[in-house]
C-alpha cells in the first residue's frame, strides 16, 4: 500500500516537472520573439565586460515602453516559477539554461531599478549572480545601492556633483528609473516633515511618471524625449531642494515652515485672509506645542496626550484669531500635520539619525558640539 502511494506521488511529480518544462520552453519562445531585434550574442560568447554591457543594454531594451517592460517582467516571472520546478531535470539543455539565466538577470536589474531590491536569484549559478551585481554597479547605477545605506547621507541627491554623476549614465531609461527612485525617496522623507508641500511635490512627481509611462514606442526612438524626462526630474529635484531652504527667507526653520505652509494652504483652500506676519508667529507657536508633546515617545498610543495636543492647538489658534471662520476641517488638517510631524520626530529618536538638510541651525550646532 505504501509503495503504491509512493509510486502515485512520484508519478505526479514527474508529470508536474514535464508540464513545467513545456511552460519554460513556451516562455523562452515568447521572450525570444520579444528580443528578436536585440543581439544577445555578447552575453553568451563575449568577454566579461561585453557580457555586462549586454545585460545593461538588454535591461534598457526591455524598458523601451511601459507596456513592453510590464510584459517582459510578467513573462520572466512565469518563466522563473516554472523553472523553479524543473531546474533539476536533465531534459533541459545547457543552451536553454543559459537563456533562462540571461532573462532572469535582466529582470533582476530592472527589478532593482524600479523596486530597490533584486528578486531571489537562488537558481542562478554563482557566475550569473556576480554578473548581476557587477551590471548594477556599471555606469553609475551603483548609486542606487548607496541610497539609504547611510542614513545621514541620503540627501546626496541634492549635490550637483552627485547629479552630474547620474547624468553621465548612458542608458536613458535606466537613468530615468534611477532618478525616479531617488526623487521618490527624497519626497517621501520630506513629506514626513512637511505634509502640505510634500503632497504637492508628490502630485508633480506622479504626473511626470505618468507621462513617462504613457510614452509611445515611436517617441522613444527620438533621443531627446527621454533626455527631456531626465531634465524634468532633475528640475523637480532642484525645486524640492529650494523648497527645503525656503524657510530661511522668512526667518523660520524647516520644521516651522511645515506649519506655516499648512496654515497658509488652509487660508487659500477655505478662502479667508490672514496677515503673513501673524502667520509666521502662529507657525512658531504651533511648532512649540508639538515640540512640548514630542517628549512623550508613546504619544500615538495615548489618547490623553492626543487630547492634550488638540486642546492646546485649539487654544493657541483661538488666541491668534485663526481661522477667522469656523471650520472643523481646518482644525482637522492642522491636527493631521501636527501628528505627521510628531511621527517624524519619533522616528528620528536621535539627532544623529536626522539628515543634515533637515536639522535646524540650533540642532546642527548642538550636533557639532
Amino acid at each position: 500500500m505504501a509503495l503504491a502511494h509512493y509510486n502515485k506521488a512520484d508519478q505526479q511529480n514527474i508529470e508536474e516537472i514535464g508540464q513545467s518544462i513545456i511552460v519554460v520552453r513556451d516562455h523562452l519562445d515568447l521572450l525570444s520573439k520579444m528580443f528578436h531585434s536585440f543581439d544577445t550574442t555578447p552575453y553568451h560568447t563575449g568577454s566579461p565586460i561585453e557580457q555586462l554591457n549586454c545585460l545593461n543594454n538588454a535591461a534598457e531594451f526591455a524598458q523601451l515602453t511601459d507596456k513592453i517592460e510590464k510584459r517582459f517582467m510578467q513573462l520572466v516571472k512565469r518563466l522563473k516559477a516554472a523553472y523553479d520546478i524543473c531546474c533539476g531535470s536533465d531534459e533541459l539543455q545547457q543552451q536553454e539554461r543559459d537563456h533562462i539565466h540571461f532573462y532572469l538577470a535582466v529582470r533582476s536589474i530592472i527589478f532593482k531599478l524600479t523596486k530597490g531590491s533584486a528578486p531571489d536569484t537562488a537558481q542562478m549559478n554563482a557566475k550569473v549572480r556576480e554578473m548581476i551585481t557587477e551590471a548594477l554597479k556599471a555606469d553609475g547605477v551603483e548609486e542606487i545601492f548607496r541610497l539609504g545605506d547611510d542614513k545621514t547621507g541620503t540627501m546626496d541627491i541634492f549635490d550637483d556633483d552627485y547629479l552630474a554623476k547620474i547624468e553621465k549614465i548612458k542608458l536613458p531609461n535606466t537613468k530615468v528609473k534611477l532618478l525616479q527612485q531617488l526623487l521618490a525617496k527624497a519626497i517621501n522623507d520630506f513629506k514626513k516633515i512637511n505634509k502640505a508641500k510634500g503632497t504637492d511635490f508628490t502630485k508633480k512627481f506622479e504626473a511626470l511618471v505618468k507621462a513617462y509611462n504613457e510614452r509611445k514606442e515611436d517617441d522613444v526612438l527620438v533621443s531627446n524625449v527621454l533626455e527631456d524626462f531626465s531634465s524634468e526630474i532633475v528640475d523637480l529635484i532642484r525645486a524640492l531642494h529650494k523648497e527645503m531652504a525656503s524657510g530661511s527667507d522668512l526667518g523660520i526653520d524647516l520644521e516651522e515652515k511645515a506649519f506655516y505652509d499648512i496654515l497658509l494652504s488652509l487660508a487659500v483652500k477655505y478662502d479667508f485672509t490672514y496677515p503673513e506676519d501673524k502667520l509666521l508667529t502662529l507657525a512658531k507657536a504651533v511648532k512649540g506645542i508639538v515640540d512640548d508633546k514630542a517628549k512623550y515617545t508613546d504619544w500615538n498610543q495615548r489618547d490623553d496626550i492626543k487630547a492634550e495636543l488638540k486642546v492646546d492647538l485649539i487654544l493657541v489658534l483661538a488666541e491668534h484669531g485663526y481661522p477667522p471662520v469656523d471650520r472643523d476641517e481646518v482644525y482637522k488638517e492642522i491636527f493631521e500635520q501636527a501628528e505627521n510631524f510628531k511621527r517624524f520626530r519619533q522616528e528620528s529618536d536621535s539627532l544623529a539619525r536626522i539628515p543634515p538638510v533637515y536639522r535646524t541651525k540650533a540642532q546642527e550646532r548642538k550636533f557639532l558640539a
